[in-house]
């Protein structure tokens, strides 16, 4: 067991580069747009939004190198995506090549939400899936915190301190690529891929030997059904896990998540704070996004995936609303950090702690990466049209209206975890194939 924790936290640091990458724009968002004296739809649209263009490409084919040269290999150069990114982007000088370095980021971004998940839940044990993959989002988390903390730290540094908030991400970077390399690969793909010798001898350093029969007697009628000729996840046998990917990503898009985490300093400037009181808070968010993950990760094997999103869903729509109606109501001083507080706590314990683990178990092993993909697809079109959109919608409908917007999606939320979402803890990843696939 203590290979399975070492192996799953290395890989779910793809998570802590992930985290970064995503929140260390919000620091240089408003010194690159007057840098480059950018309108706000070409700084939302391009400065700030190519990187999660690149998410979604990342999302779309990051399911091919999944299935084909493995878990642990596609993790790697999820790395090397990532300090080419951070060293390219540090020395850019105009925002056209700025962004196409963001936008090498974004790659890294969208292929570690299928690979890193993908990989923890085919080596941990069904009784600690949920926490082995919530490392994942526990370290999305700690890279945001990292991250806030580091534009905090540099903020001071000149007129260049966005080039050095961009570039320290190539440090963790390099140590991630070298804690990969001593990883091994998953059992359950090196059987898929009938390199039945060396799953046999990972399984034997995982302690899990005595399972080899078990597993692999599951993977090869996997293998049978990945043999037929068209097999997908767009097959109505598969539509039960397709419509709840589809449905959790989406959903936790609209509460609002990353249009926030990427424009934290700018909403806490827009609710009457100044830079620096902006960017502290900034650091409150990422602080209590790290203790909440860490409640979610404790209790997700415990309570079980629904509690946790009813928990979520609740606190999204009381939080959501406050936010609304402070910038309705121009509530002033901490009114809108308090409210915002509570809103990441939400989703850290909810939709935070949940999706990525909720995702790669419900879908059969032979279609696993691709049904991580479309899942990770879908949040990821939707994170790069709404943070996109972010600066636009505050000059025009303003933010009361997009934060109450968020509010009733979130009701909607609570609807689908009632109805539709399945309880998923516990059950192994085969027993989960078959009671959702409707032969």
């Amino acid at each position: 067991m203590k290979k399975i924790i070492v192996w799953s936290l290395i890989a779910s640091l793809a998570g802590f580069l992930f985290g970064f990458d995503t929140v260390v724009i919000s620091g240089a968002d408003k010194k690159l747009q007057v840098l480059w004296n950018s309108s706000d739809a070409f700084h939302g649209t391009v400065v700030m939004g190519m990187a999660l263009w690149g998410t979604v490409l990342g999302a779309i084919f990051g399911g091919i190198p999944t299935n084909k040269i493995g878990r642990k290999n596609t993790l790697l150069w999820i790395g090397v995506l990532f300090l080419f990114s951070a060293i390219g982007s540090a020395f850019a000088n105009n925002p056209f090549v700025f962004a196409a370095f963001r936008f090498v980021g974004g790659l890294g971004v969208g292929a570690s939400t299928i690979a890193a998940p993908a990989y923890i839940s085919e080596i941990a044990p069904a009784k600690d899936r949920g926490k082995l993959v919530a490392f994942y989002q526990f370290n999305i988390v700690l890279g945001i915190l990292v991250a806030f903390l580091s534009n905090y730290l540099l903020n001071d540094m000149g007129e260049n301190s966005w080039r050095w908030m961009m570039g320290v991400q190539a440090i963790p970077s390099v140590l991630y690529i070298l804690l990969i390399i001593s990883i091994s690969e998953s059992p359950r793909w090196l059987l898929s891929k009938l390199k039945n010798d060396e799953a046999r001898r990972v399984l034997h350093l995982m302690g899990q030997e005595a399972d080899y029969e078990k597993i692999k007697e599951e993977i090869d009628k996997d293998n049978k059904d990945a043999s037929k000729v068209n097999d997908t996840i767009f097959l109505k046998k598969y539509r039960t896990p397709l419509v709840l990917a589809f449905l959790m990503a989406f959903f936790n898009q609209l509460s609002g998540i990353n249009a926030f985490l990427y424009y934290s300093s700018r909403i806490f400037q827009e609710a009457g704070l100044g830079e620096s009181t902006a960017l502290l808070s900034s650091i409150g968010i990422g602080v209590v996004n790290l203790l909440f993950t860490l409640l979610g990760v404790f209790l997700i094997d415990r309570l079980g995936r629904k509690i946790l999103m009813y928990i979520g869903s609740v606190g999204y729509i009381i939080s959501l609303s406050l936010v609304a109606m402070a910038f309705f109501f121009h509530w002033e001083g901490m009114a809108v950090p308090v409210f915002l507080f509570l809103f990441i706590a939400a989703h850290a314990i909810g939709q935070g702690a949940v999706i990525w683990v909720f995702i790669s178990e419900i879908f059969p092993n032979h279609l696993r990466a691709s049904g991580q993909s479309f899942g990770s697809t879908t949040h990821w079109v939707l994170a790069a049209i709404i943070p996109s959109l972010i600066p636009y919608l505050f000059s025009t409908v303003g933010p009361g209206v997009v934060f109450i917007f968020f509010a009733v999606m979130m009701v909607f939320q609570l609807l689908f975890v009632r109805f539709m979402m399945p309880e998923t803890k516990g059950i192994s990843l085969e027993e989960l194939s078959k009671n959702l696939i409707n032969e």
